[in-house]
């Protein structure tokens, strides 16, 4: 199977394969399912979300935890309206906000648990239960009755989610059949996905990352995905191992933990890495010294690639070889047009910094009733990403910051990636983020914190050595503080903002 970049209803993307090949593994349940017995499952649920009074626009909010389930749910919920998938982590007032900004008509749970999205429910949004029987079928118990089920158009939206809010209030982002299944079509394509291949989803299935990347592409090609419960270093090798994992996809968070588990350095790759085509690294930066440990540990080429919600996930990545992959780079654009404008909306040569704009089939025309978040996001058919970067002689792109997170210390901007980069470098640092925080003179100063990898021994003042051999004077911290744990989001990116509040002192 070839995919292609043309846009079909996120249905047609199960259409396939043959009905005998395995589509989804779910290891804790030794349960393979097929792909004629997932469209019969998608279309079943689907029938009794629409006699549930389900219509096109209608949003179907989803609090499952990663499985067939979650898989089933969102294909359905999108063919009769649109899903809207919600962590199962979330607290009731989390739960309560994402309700009512998305209007949910309904709410799909599990049997059991997720409490805090049964309190914020209320008597306002009915609840439906769903869980996968022994035979691997999912549907709503005690509900025979099948409405009728009228196919969406490509343009009608398939999922709703939320800009992480890191800079405000969430942003809701209407991703059409069409954004989605191109996206799909370009990720599978870029990296020659077939039907021979067995992807691991570790990313969880409310995040565009997962959704599209590992499980969307993987089911465009006619491929099959393994869908643990939730991600286990311990047990990441042996499910890799009894299933022919041929590609994963994880943020750097999990690659590190991963690493964290492996054996030493120049021993034999572990057991289940043998058929590895790839490693695919994003929704965070990924610092080339974890890429080069990975391809060392795995025996597999890693590939950084560059994911936004807005566009559906994929916009650039690096390619398979023997194309180069470029340590620090998220590669050329897949199918996606990128350019790096000025502040005055005009595009620059390459090698020159600047904001980073996209346009492509798969982006967002707007966001959901957000009139200035779409003057200030759209300009002349682009999209502004918000992040800054350039393109190399290679067309290569290198990202460099968020806008929003530079420190500006006396006029000078400061990337605070660069500095986690070089704090990275030391040995006995696993962690670092590095951010800014309120300055009486310089308006900004440069801090950072650090977490020690297990048995190391590093002090402040041996850091802040280290630090000042490496950068100028107003780039290097003034404080670096040691401590236990980084908040971060539930995909696993730095919450570099949370961070900064948490340190915020008063330099004099």
């Amino acid at each position: 199977m070839s995919p292609t970049s043309a846009p079909s209803i996120l249905l047609d993307l199960l259409e396939h394969a043959p009905a005998d090949k395995v589509a989804v593994i779910i290891p804790e349940q030794q349960l393979n399912v097929t792909y004629g017995e997932l469209r019969a499952q998608v279309h079943a649920l689907a029938r009794q979300l629409a006699a549930a009074g389900i219509r096109c626009g209608d949003r179907v909010g989803i609090g499952l935890p990663n499985g067939l389930p979650v898989i089933v749910a969102f294909l359905a919920a999108s063919a009769v309206g649109t899903a809207a998938p919600l962590n199962p982590g979330y607290k009731e007032d989390e739960f309560r906000f994402y309700l009512g900004d998305t209007d949910a008509r309904l709410l799909i749970l599990p049997p059991e648990g997720v409490d805090d999205a049964r309190r914020a429910a209320g008597d306002r949004v009915p609840i439906v239960s769903i869980e996968a029987d022994a035979n691997g079928r999912v549907g709503l118990p005690g509900n025979p009755n099948h409405g009728s089920l009228i196919p969406p158009a490509i343009d009608d939206v398939a999922l709703v989610l939320h800009t992480s809010g890191s800079t405000g209030r969430p942003k809701r982002v209407p991703l059409t059949h069409a954004n989605l299944s191109v996206s799909a079509g370009n990720i599978a394509r870029h990296y020659q996905l077939g039907p021979n291949d067995v992807a691991l989803c570790v990313m969880p299935l409310f995040h565009v990352h997962g959704l599209v990347a590992s499980t969307l592409a993987t089911l465009t090609s006619g491929g099959t995905v393994v869908v643990p419960a939730k991600f286990n270093p311990l047990a990441f090798w042996r499910i890799a191992r009894d299933h022919g994992v041929t590609w994963y996809s994880a943020v750097p968070t999990l690659h590190q933990l991963l690493l964290a588990r492996s054996a030493d350095p120049g021993s034999r790759r572990p057991a289940g890495a043998e058929k590895l085509r790839f490693i695919r690294s994003c929704s965070a930066a990924l610092p080339p010294r974890v890429m080069h440990a990975l391809e060392t540990a795995f025996g597999a080429p890693v590939l950084e690639a560059y994911g936004m919600t807005e566009a559906a996930h994929q916009m650039a990545s690096n390619p398979l070889p023997p194309a180069d992959r470029k340590p620090g780079s998220v590669g050329r654009g897949t199918d996606v047009q990128i350019g790096i404008m000025d502040g005055g909306g005009r595009l620059v040569r390459q090698g020159q910094h600047g904001e980073v704009v996209i346009k492509g089939p798969n982006v967002i025309t707007g966001y959901e009733n957000n009139p200035a978040a779409n003057a200030a996001s759209f300009v002349d058919g682009w999209f502004r990403t918000g992040d800054r970067g350039y393109l190399d002689a290679d067309g290569y792109l290198h990202l460099v910051a968020r806008i929003k997170e530079l420190i500006n210390r006396g006029g000078e901007k400061i990337s605070p990636r660069e500095i986690d980069e070089v704090l990275l470098a030391h040995p006995a640092v696993a962690e670092a983020v590095c951010f800014g925080v309120p300055h009486g003179t310089w308006g900004e100063e440069v801090e950072a914190a650090v977490v020690l990898r297990e048995g190391a021994n590093a002090d402040e003042n041996e850091l802040l050595a280290y630090c000042k051999e490496r950068f100028a004077d107003y780039k290097r911290p003034k404080h670096i503080h040691v401590t236990r744990t980084i908040p971060r989001t539930a995909t696993g990116k730095i919450q570099r903002g949370a961070v900064a509040k948490a340190y915020t002192s008063k330099v004099s």
